[in-house]
C-alpha cells in the first residue's frame, strides 16, 4: 500500500481485498452483536464500528497513504485508536486484532511491525480479560496464537517475494547478457563475413582485373612492331575479364566456386596453371602427389584460392620464369606447395597492406589456412625465389570455423 511494501501482484492484491472485507466484517459481527444483545452501550458500540470502518475505508483511497510509510503508519494509528475504543465497549471487538496484525506488520517497518503487535495482542487480551472480569491463562492463547501465525505468514510472504524479486534480477541479467551476446555473435559474424568476401575478392575478382591489365599493358607494348601479338593479348584479356564475370556472379548468386563445377580440385589447379602459362610469360606447372582424398568443399575452395593467390603474386612481382604448384595427399593432411624461380623476398621488411597498391594476398592465405585448423608457411630470400606451403588437416578440428563458401 505504499512505496516501501512490495508491489501488488494480481495474488497479492486479492489476499488485500479479502483482509479488507474480514476487517469491516468483524467490526459488523460486532455492531450484530450489540444489537442483538440489547445492551446499555449498543448505540455506541454501533457509532465506534462505523466510525472504526469509515476510517478504515478511507485510508487505502488516500494516494499519501498508498505512497508514503509515516501517512500509513499514521492511518493505522487512528484506526487502532477506534479499535481500542470500541474493544473498551465490546469484548466481539477482540476479534479485529487479528487482522490488525497483518496491516501493522505490512505497513509498519521491521522494528515498529512486531511492537505494533505485542502491544495489540496485549490490548487484546487485556480487554477481554476485562470484559469477563477475570484473567486465565487460556485467554492469552487465542490472541498470541493469531499474532504468531499473523508474524508467520508475513515473513514468509516477505521471504518468498524477495527471492522472487532475486530471481526476477537473474532474469534480467541474463536476458541482457544473451542479448549483449547475441549482439557481439552479430558483430562478429558481420566481421568474418566481411573478412572472408575480402579474401574472396581479393584471390578472384582482384587478381583476374591485375591479370587483364598485365595483358593489355602487353597488347600496348606490341602493338606497333606485331599486330597479331597485340590481338591474342586482348583476346586473352577478354577470355580473363569473362572468367572474372562469371566469378561476380558467383558472388551475386552465391554458388559454389565455378572453378570446382565438374571437375575435381586437381583438375582445378591444373587448369589454372594451364591458363596461367596461356595468358603470362611464365610456365606454371601441375604436380599431383599421394591418393587424393575427397575433401569437404570448404578445404577444396581454400586450397584453390591460395594457388590462385600465389601465382597471381608470382606473376606480379617475382619476375619469374617457372612456378610449379604440387598438391600432396598425405596420411592426415593434404598440402599444396608453389614454388617459383623469381627475384623473392625479405619477408621481415614486406610493406604494410594499401587499399591502392595492394599486399592482402598473404594475409588472406594465411587466414584461409588458419581458419581451417591448418598451416602457411614462406620460405623466401631476395633472389633465391619463393616457396608458399599451405597444410589443412583432411578432418578439422571442431573447434575451428570451417570458410563458408559462396
Amino acid at each position: 500500500m505504499n512505496s516501501a511494501a512490495p508491489a501488488l501482484t494480481p495474488t497479492t492484491r486479492s489476499l488485500a481485498w479479502c483482509l479488507h472485507l474480514l476487517v469491516i466484517g468483524l467490526l459488523a459481527l460486532a455492531a450484530g452483536r450489540a444489537v442483538t444483545d440489547g445492551g446499555p452501550d449498543t448505540g455506541w458500540i454501533i457509532a465506534v464500528s462505523a466510525a472504526c470502518s469509515l476510517v478504515y475505508a478511507v485510508g487505502p483511497t488516500l494516494p499519501c497513504v498508498r505512497r508514503s510509510r509515516r501517512a500509513a503508519a499514521l492511518w493505522l494509528a487512528v484506526v487502532g485508536a477506534c479499535w481500542l475504543a470500541l474493544l473498551i465497549l465490546s469484548s466481539d471487538a477482540v476479534w479485529v486484532a487479528f487482522p490488525l496484525y497483518f496491516l501493522q506488520l505490512h505497513l509498519l517497518s521491521r522494528r515498529a511491525g512486531p511492537a505494533a503487535v505485542v502491544a495489540t495482542a496485549a490490548a487484546a487480551i487485556a480487554g477481554f480479560a476485562a470484559h469477563q472480569h477475570s484473567f486465565a491463562p487460556a485467554m492469552a492463547i487465542g490472541p498470541a496464537l493469531g499474532a504468531a501465525v499473523a508474524a508467520a505468514v508475513v515473513w514468509g510472504y516477505q521471504a518468498l517475494y524477495r527471492e522472487s524479486e532475486h530471481r526476477r534480477r537473474l532474469i534480467e541479467e541474463l536476458t541482457a547478457t544473451r542479448a549483449d551476446l547475441a549482439a557481439a555473435q552479430h558483430t562478429a559474424g558481420v566481421l568474418a563475413e566481411r573478412d572472408r568476401l575480402a579474401r574472396e575478392i581479393h584471390d578472384t575478382l582482384a587478381q583476374g582485373l591485375s591479370s587483364i591489365q598485365l595483358l593489355l599493358r602487353a597488347a600496348e607494348r606490341v602493338l606497333p612492331q606485331a599486330p597479331q601479338n597485340a590481338a591474342r593479348y586482348v583476346d586473352q584479356a577478354r577470355q580473363a575479364a569473362a572468367d572474372n564475370l562469371a566469378e561476380a556472379r558467383r558472388f551475386v548468386a552465391a554458388l559454389t566456386s565455378p572453378t570446382l563445377e565438374g571437375t575435381t580440385l586437381a583438375g582445378a589447379l591444373d587448369r589454372l596453371c594451364k591458363t596461367t602459362s596461356a595468358r603470362h610469360r611464365i610456365t606454371a606447372r601441375f604436380h599431383l602427389t599421394g591418393t587424393p582424398t575427397p575433401l569437404i568443399t570448404a578445404h577444396e575452395v581454400a586450397l584453390l584460392r591460395i594457388a590462385q593467390s600465389a601465382l597471381a603474386n608470382t606473376v606480379q612481382h617475382a619476375e619469374a620464369t617457372a612456378a610449379k604448384v604440387t598438391l600432396s595427399y598425405l596420411n592426415d593432411h593434404v598440402a599444396i606447395d608453389i614454388v617459383d624461380d623469381g627475384c623473392g623476398f625479405d619477408p621481415a621488411h614486406r610493406p604494410a597492406p594499401d587499399p591502392e597498391t595492394g599486399g592482402f594476398g598473404l594475409a588472406a592465405m594465411r587466414a584461409r589456412a588458419q581458419d581451417l585448423g591448418g598451416t602457411f608457411t614462406i620460405e623466401t630470400a631476395p633472389g633465391h625465389g619463393t616457396t608458399l606451403a599451405a597444410q589443412l588437416p583432411l578432418t578439422p578440428p571442431a573447434d575451428t570455423k570451417p570458410e563458408a563458401c559462396p
